[in-house]
């Protein structure tokens, strides 16, 4: 099979340099500063075992590889905000032998949240979600860095909306041989739920800085008591913190290769390297929908939705509002609720 990772920033360039690095054919797609140097140097992916660099096929889009082909396999490794406009571009690309890439190609979604799998199943008939648990960074423009060992991350596998089949058993095989665990489930929204209660906290992290004081995580833990109290009453069930705890194991640690420690989360990078947007409406924000569908209050969840996208369109530098005043703003918004 030929992967390609659509999207080879942090999630997708650590991937797709492991791919590349245990003998799979990996195509990477790419825009802007990172496909020029993608084509200039190659991707220099630096984990712990050392650097890699590799000369991979890069594109910046569907059509610079003419005709698809039918062993090919997609993995949408953008942000969500940017899934619609990927799977618009890609599902109309021929096949050889026939037929079209929405009709024919299994798309993975390696994405955070839930939603790219629902557009993605508007234009493929065959989805694929990920639970992607792998700290990865975007370092500059060829250079992504992946802190994960003695596994680079553990990849939860399963067709969408549930099921398995030896398409996913395939790929989790070359997963398997590349660094990674991809354990193959027909349940993987279960485990992506349960990555989306700790993906809550990311928008903290982007307005305020990484959670270290008592009072960063005391909100996150009333943001999360939000989340899980809207995933009770909506009836959607997620792996549960035992579970995950030995799913892990001792698999997969953060090992920093300059004795920091671990930066903070993905919506953060988003800020800092000033892209305009942010992930947050698929995250905080996939709380609030169902709260809305539910008639359940998620004032915390609003407050961070709002803020995190108040934060990336202004450009505002990243972790730059004080904790307290975050729980000031916080205690505000809940109040409002009680009142009304």
């Amino acid at each position: 099979m030929r992967y390609i990772i659509i999207g080879a920033g942090a999630v997708g360039g650590a991937i797709g340099g492991r791919l590349a690095g245990a003998g799979c054919e990996v195509v990477l797609v790419a825009r802007g500063a990172q496909y020029e140097a993608l084509r200039e140097r190659g991707l220099r992916l630096v984990v712990p075992d050392g650097p890699h660099v590799q000369r991979l096929t890069t594109v910046d889009g569907p059509y610079a590889l003419g005709e698809l082909r039918a062993d090919d396999v997609l993995v949408l490794a953008v942000k969500t905000q940017d899934s619609a406009a990927a799977l618009e571009s890609w599902a109309p690309v021929t096949v050889a032998g026939g037929g079209t890439a929405g009709e024919r190609l299994p798309l993975v979604c390696a994405q955070n949240g839930v939603e790219s799998q629902r557009l993605a199943l508007r234009r493929f008939r065959r989805v694929y979600g990920m639970c992607v648990w792998l700290p990865a960074t975007f370092v500059e423009p060829g250079v992504v860095s992946a802190a994960g060992t003695p596994l680079t991350g553990i990849l939860h596998l399963g067709r969408y909306p549930s099921g398995t089949d030896e398409t996913a058993r395939r790929i989790a095989a070359d997963l398997e041989k590349s660094r990674f665990e991809a354990p193959v489930v027909p349940d993987v929204t279960r485990w992506q739920y349960a990555k989306l209660l700790g993906n809550l906290a990311n928008a903290i992290e982007a307005v305020s800085g990484v959670l270290t004081s008592e009072e960063g995580i005391a909100l996150y833990d009333r943001v999360r008591a939000e989340g899980e109290a809207v995933l009770a009453v909506a009836g959607i069930a997620y792996a549960g913190d035992e579970e995950q705890k030995q799913a892990r194991a001792d698999k997969m640690r953060f090992e920093p290769f300059d004795g920091s420690e671990r930066g903070a989360g993905s919506s953060w990078q988003s800020l800092h390297r000033g892209t305009g947007t942010i992930e947050a409406d698929y995250l905080n924000g996939e709380i609030a929908l169902l709260g809305r569908l539910h008639g359940v209050p998620t004032p915390l969840n609003d407050l961070l939705q709002r803020l995190a996208n108040d934060f990336a369109r202004e450009r505002r530098e990243a972790g730059s509002m004080p904790v307290s005043e975050l729980i000031r703003l916080a205690g505000e918004a809940v109040a409002s609720v009680q009142e009304d």
